[in-house]
Formats: C-alpha cells, structure tokens, sequence
C-alpha cells in the first residue's frame, strides 16, 4: 500500500511542480508523459507488458519491463536521427495482441526470448513518440516523461496481476492469463477499427 501511495505521489509530482511556468522543459515533459497514457493503443500494449511479466515470474518480473522502456529509448532515438521505420502503426497495434497472447498461453520462455519480443515492439512505440514530439519540446526532458508514463503502466500492470493474484489465490497465474487474452482481443479491436 505504501509503495502504490508512493507511486501515486510520484505521478502527481511532475503537475505540482510545474503548475507556474509551463515553458520548455516542463512542456517538454509533460507532453512526453501524456503521450503514451493518451492512446488506447500504447496503454494496451504497456499494461500488457507488465502482466506478462508477471505470468512470467521470476527475474523477468523486472527484466521484460526494463527492456521495453530501453528499447522504446532506442526507438525514439531512430527517430530523432530521422531513421525511418515502416509500419509503425501496425507494429503498435500488434504489440498488444502478441504480447497479450503470449501472456495468455503463459508457456514457459527463457526471460531473453520474453525480453527481446518486447523489445522489438518497444522500438515501434518509441519510434512514434518520437515522431510525435512538439517542435518545442526538449528532447530529453520529453523522454523522461514518457519513460516516466510507460514505467508506470507497467507498474500497473505488474500491481494489478499480482494482485489479482493474491485474490483468486492458486488461479492466479490463470487469471493473469486471461487478463492478457482481453489485451490480446484489445490489440485485434485496434486493427479491426473498433477501438
């Protein structure tokens, strides 16, 4: 409970410390950090994240989230290099679909395998957050905020199982399973245009 107070604090900090100037570098933040909590698209694919880590288990409970914030980094990077990347959307719009399956089929995978699956569709979200940066926003200061904002999805997504978890007590890892099927059928709501 302390540490989702924590959190919560932590997430509110950035409005309060800014609350008088809105110029550049807090501009810069703060539209870093409302991007990816500002599409349907990347909350599926980010909470997704941290549910299948946590069917995982073990040390991919921290590794499999790492990896896609340091991958979404090297994305936005290929970005502001003005690297071109093809089917940025659709690779979005995948992600949650693979990464909500494979938490759904919950089969055992060496946490390498998990880290570079998640790591290849975080270059697409990172890639489109760059893509999608105002002109007058600083860029590091706009990476902190949507690195700041992913992290804490997945957080959710990791606080949200775990907890689920705890719940329904022996069916927990088949609750979180099934939970990443719902993000899995998000993910195909997406490409189908429902979403």
């Amino acid at each position: 409970m302390r540490l989702l107070l924590a959190l919560a604090i932590l997430a509110l900090s950035p409005t309060i410390a800014f609350a008088h100037t809105g110029i550049g570098d807090t501009a810069g933040f703060l539209h870093g950090f409302e991007h990816p909590i500002g599409g349907i698209d990347h909350i599926l694919a980010m909470v997704a994240v941290g549910v299948f880590a946590v069917v995982l288990g073990g040390r991919a409970l921290w590794l499999v989230p790492l990896s896609f914030v340091g991958m979404m980094v090297a994305g936005f990077a290929l970005d502001i290099a003005q690297l071109g990347l093809p089917f940025v959307e659709l690779g979005i719009a995948l992600s949650s679909v693979v990464i909500g399956a494979a938490a759904a089929l919950g089969r055992p995978m060496p946490v390498a395998l998990a880290m570079a699956l998640v790591g290849v569709f975080a270059v697409f979200h990172g890639h489109a957050h760059g893509a999608e940066m105002p002109e007058t926003a600083a860029g590091l200061t706009y990476a902190l905020g949507f690195v700041a904002a992913t992290a804490l999805l997945h957080l959710s997504g990791i606080f949200a199982a775990s907890g689920m978890a705890r719940i329904v007590g022996r069916f927990g890892k088949t609750a979180a399973q099934l939970a990443g099927g719902l993000f899995a059928l998000g993910g195909i709501g997406i490409l189908a245009g429902w979403l």
